[in-house]
C-alpha cells in the first residue's frame, strides 16, 4: 500500500528517470493489489478503474507530491511516499483473511520481481551505457526498499495484514482494532509512521538493502 523510495548522489538527470522508473514500479504495486484482488472475486478495483498503467488515478497529493519533495529539500538517503491505496472489498474476497493477505501482499511481490529483473540485467551487464546502469541500479534498490518497507508489520502497512492473517482469532481481532485507529489517524499519522522509519532506522535499513542488494546483484553499494 505505502511506497517508499531510495534516493543517492547521481547526476540529476539519471535521478529524474530513476524516478520515473520508480514511479511506474509504484504504480505496479498499486495495481497488483487490485488485480489480485479481482482474481479473488472482487471486482472494486477494475469497476473503479484502478487497473491502469496511468499514473494520474494513483496520484496522492500528500503521499506522492508534498512528503517526498520535502525529503528531498531536506537532503534524506530515502525518499518515502504512497499512491492513492487501490480499493477493494475484503468481503468478496475468496479465500477469507488469506485472500486479503495475498491481495497485501501482491504489492510487495511485484517490487520483489521487478528488483529480481533488474538484478538478473545488472548481472548480465546488459547495458549500453553507464548511465542506464545507473538507472537500474536506482530500480534495483528502489524496489528492495518498496518491499521491504510495505513488509513492515505496521498498521496500515501491507505486511501488517499478512501478519494479522497468521495470527490467532482473538490476537487478529486485537490488531484489527490497532489498524482501524491508525486509519483514524488519516495521512498525517502515516507520514509521521514513515518518517520514524526513514530517520530512526535509516542505517539498519540503509544496511540491510545493501545487503540483499548485494546478493541480487553480486556488487556492493
Amino acid at each position: 500500500m505505502e511506497d517508499a523510495v531510495y534516493s543517492n548522489h547521481m547526476d540529476p538527470s539519471i535521478i529524474f528517470l530513476g524516478v520515473v522508473i520508480v514511479i511506474f514500479s509504484i504504480i505496479l504495486h498499486e495495481v497488483a493489489h487490485g488485480f489480485a484482488a479481482n482474481l479473488l472475486g472482487d471486482p472494486t478495483a477494475r469497476l473503479a478503474g484502478r487497473l491502469t498503467l496511468n499514473p494520474l488515478p494513483h496520484i496522492d497529493p500528500v503521499g506522492s507530491v508534498l512528503l517526498p519533495a520535502i525529503l528531498v529539500l531536506s537532503g534524506t538517503p530515502f525518499l518515502v511516499g504512497w499512491a492513492k491505496p487501490v480499493p477493494y472489498n475484503p468481503y468478496n474476497l475468496r479465500g477469507g483473511k488469506w485472500g486479503e493477505a495475498f491481495v497485501s501482499f501482491a504489492g510487495p511481490l511485484t517490487n520483489i520481481i521487478i528488483a529480481i529483473l533488474g538484478a538478473i540485467f545488472i548481472r548480465l551487464g546488459a547495458f549500453g551505457s553507464a548511465e542506464l546502469f545507473q538507472v537500474a541500479v536506482i530500480v534495483v534498490i528502489a524496489n528492495i526498499v518498496l518491499a521491504l518497507i510495505n513488509m513492515i508489520p505496521i498498521p496500515p502497512l501491507d505486511g501488517s495484514k499478512v501478519l494479522r492473517a497468521l495470527l490467532p482469532l482473538s490476537a487478529g481481532e486485537l490488531f484489527s482494532r490497532l489498524e482501524r485507529f491508525t486509519y483514524m489517524l488519516g495521512p498525517f499519522g502515516l507520514i509521521a509512521v514513515l518518517l520514524l522509519l526513514v530517520f530512526v532506522f535509516s542505517d539498519f535499513i540503509y544496511a540491510f538493502v545493501g545487503a540483499i542488494f548485494s546478493l541480487l546483484t553480486g556488487i556492493g553499494l
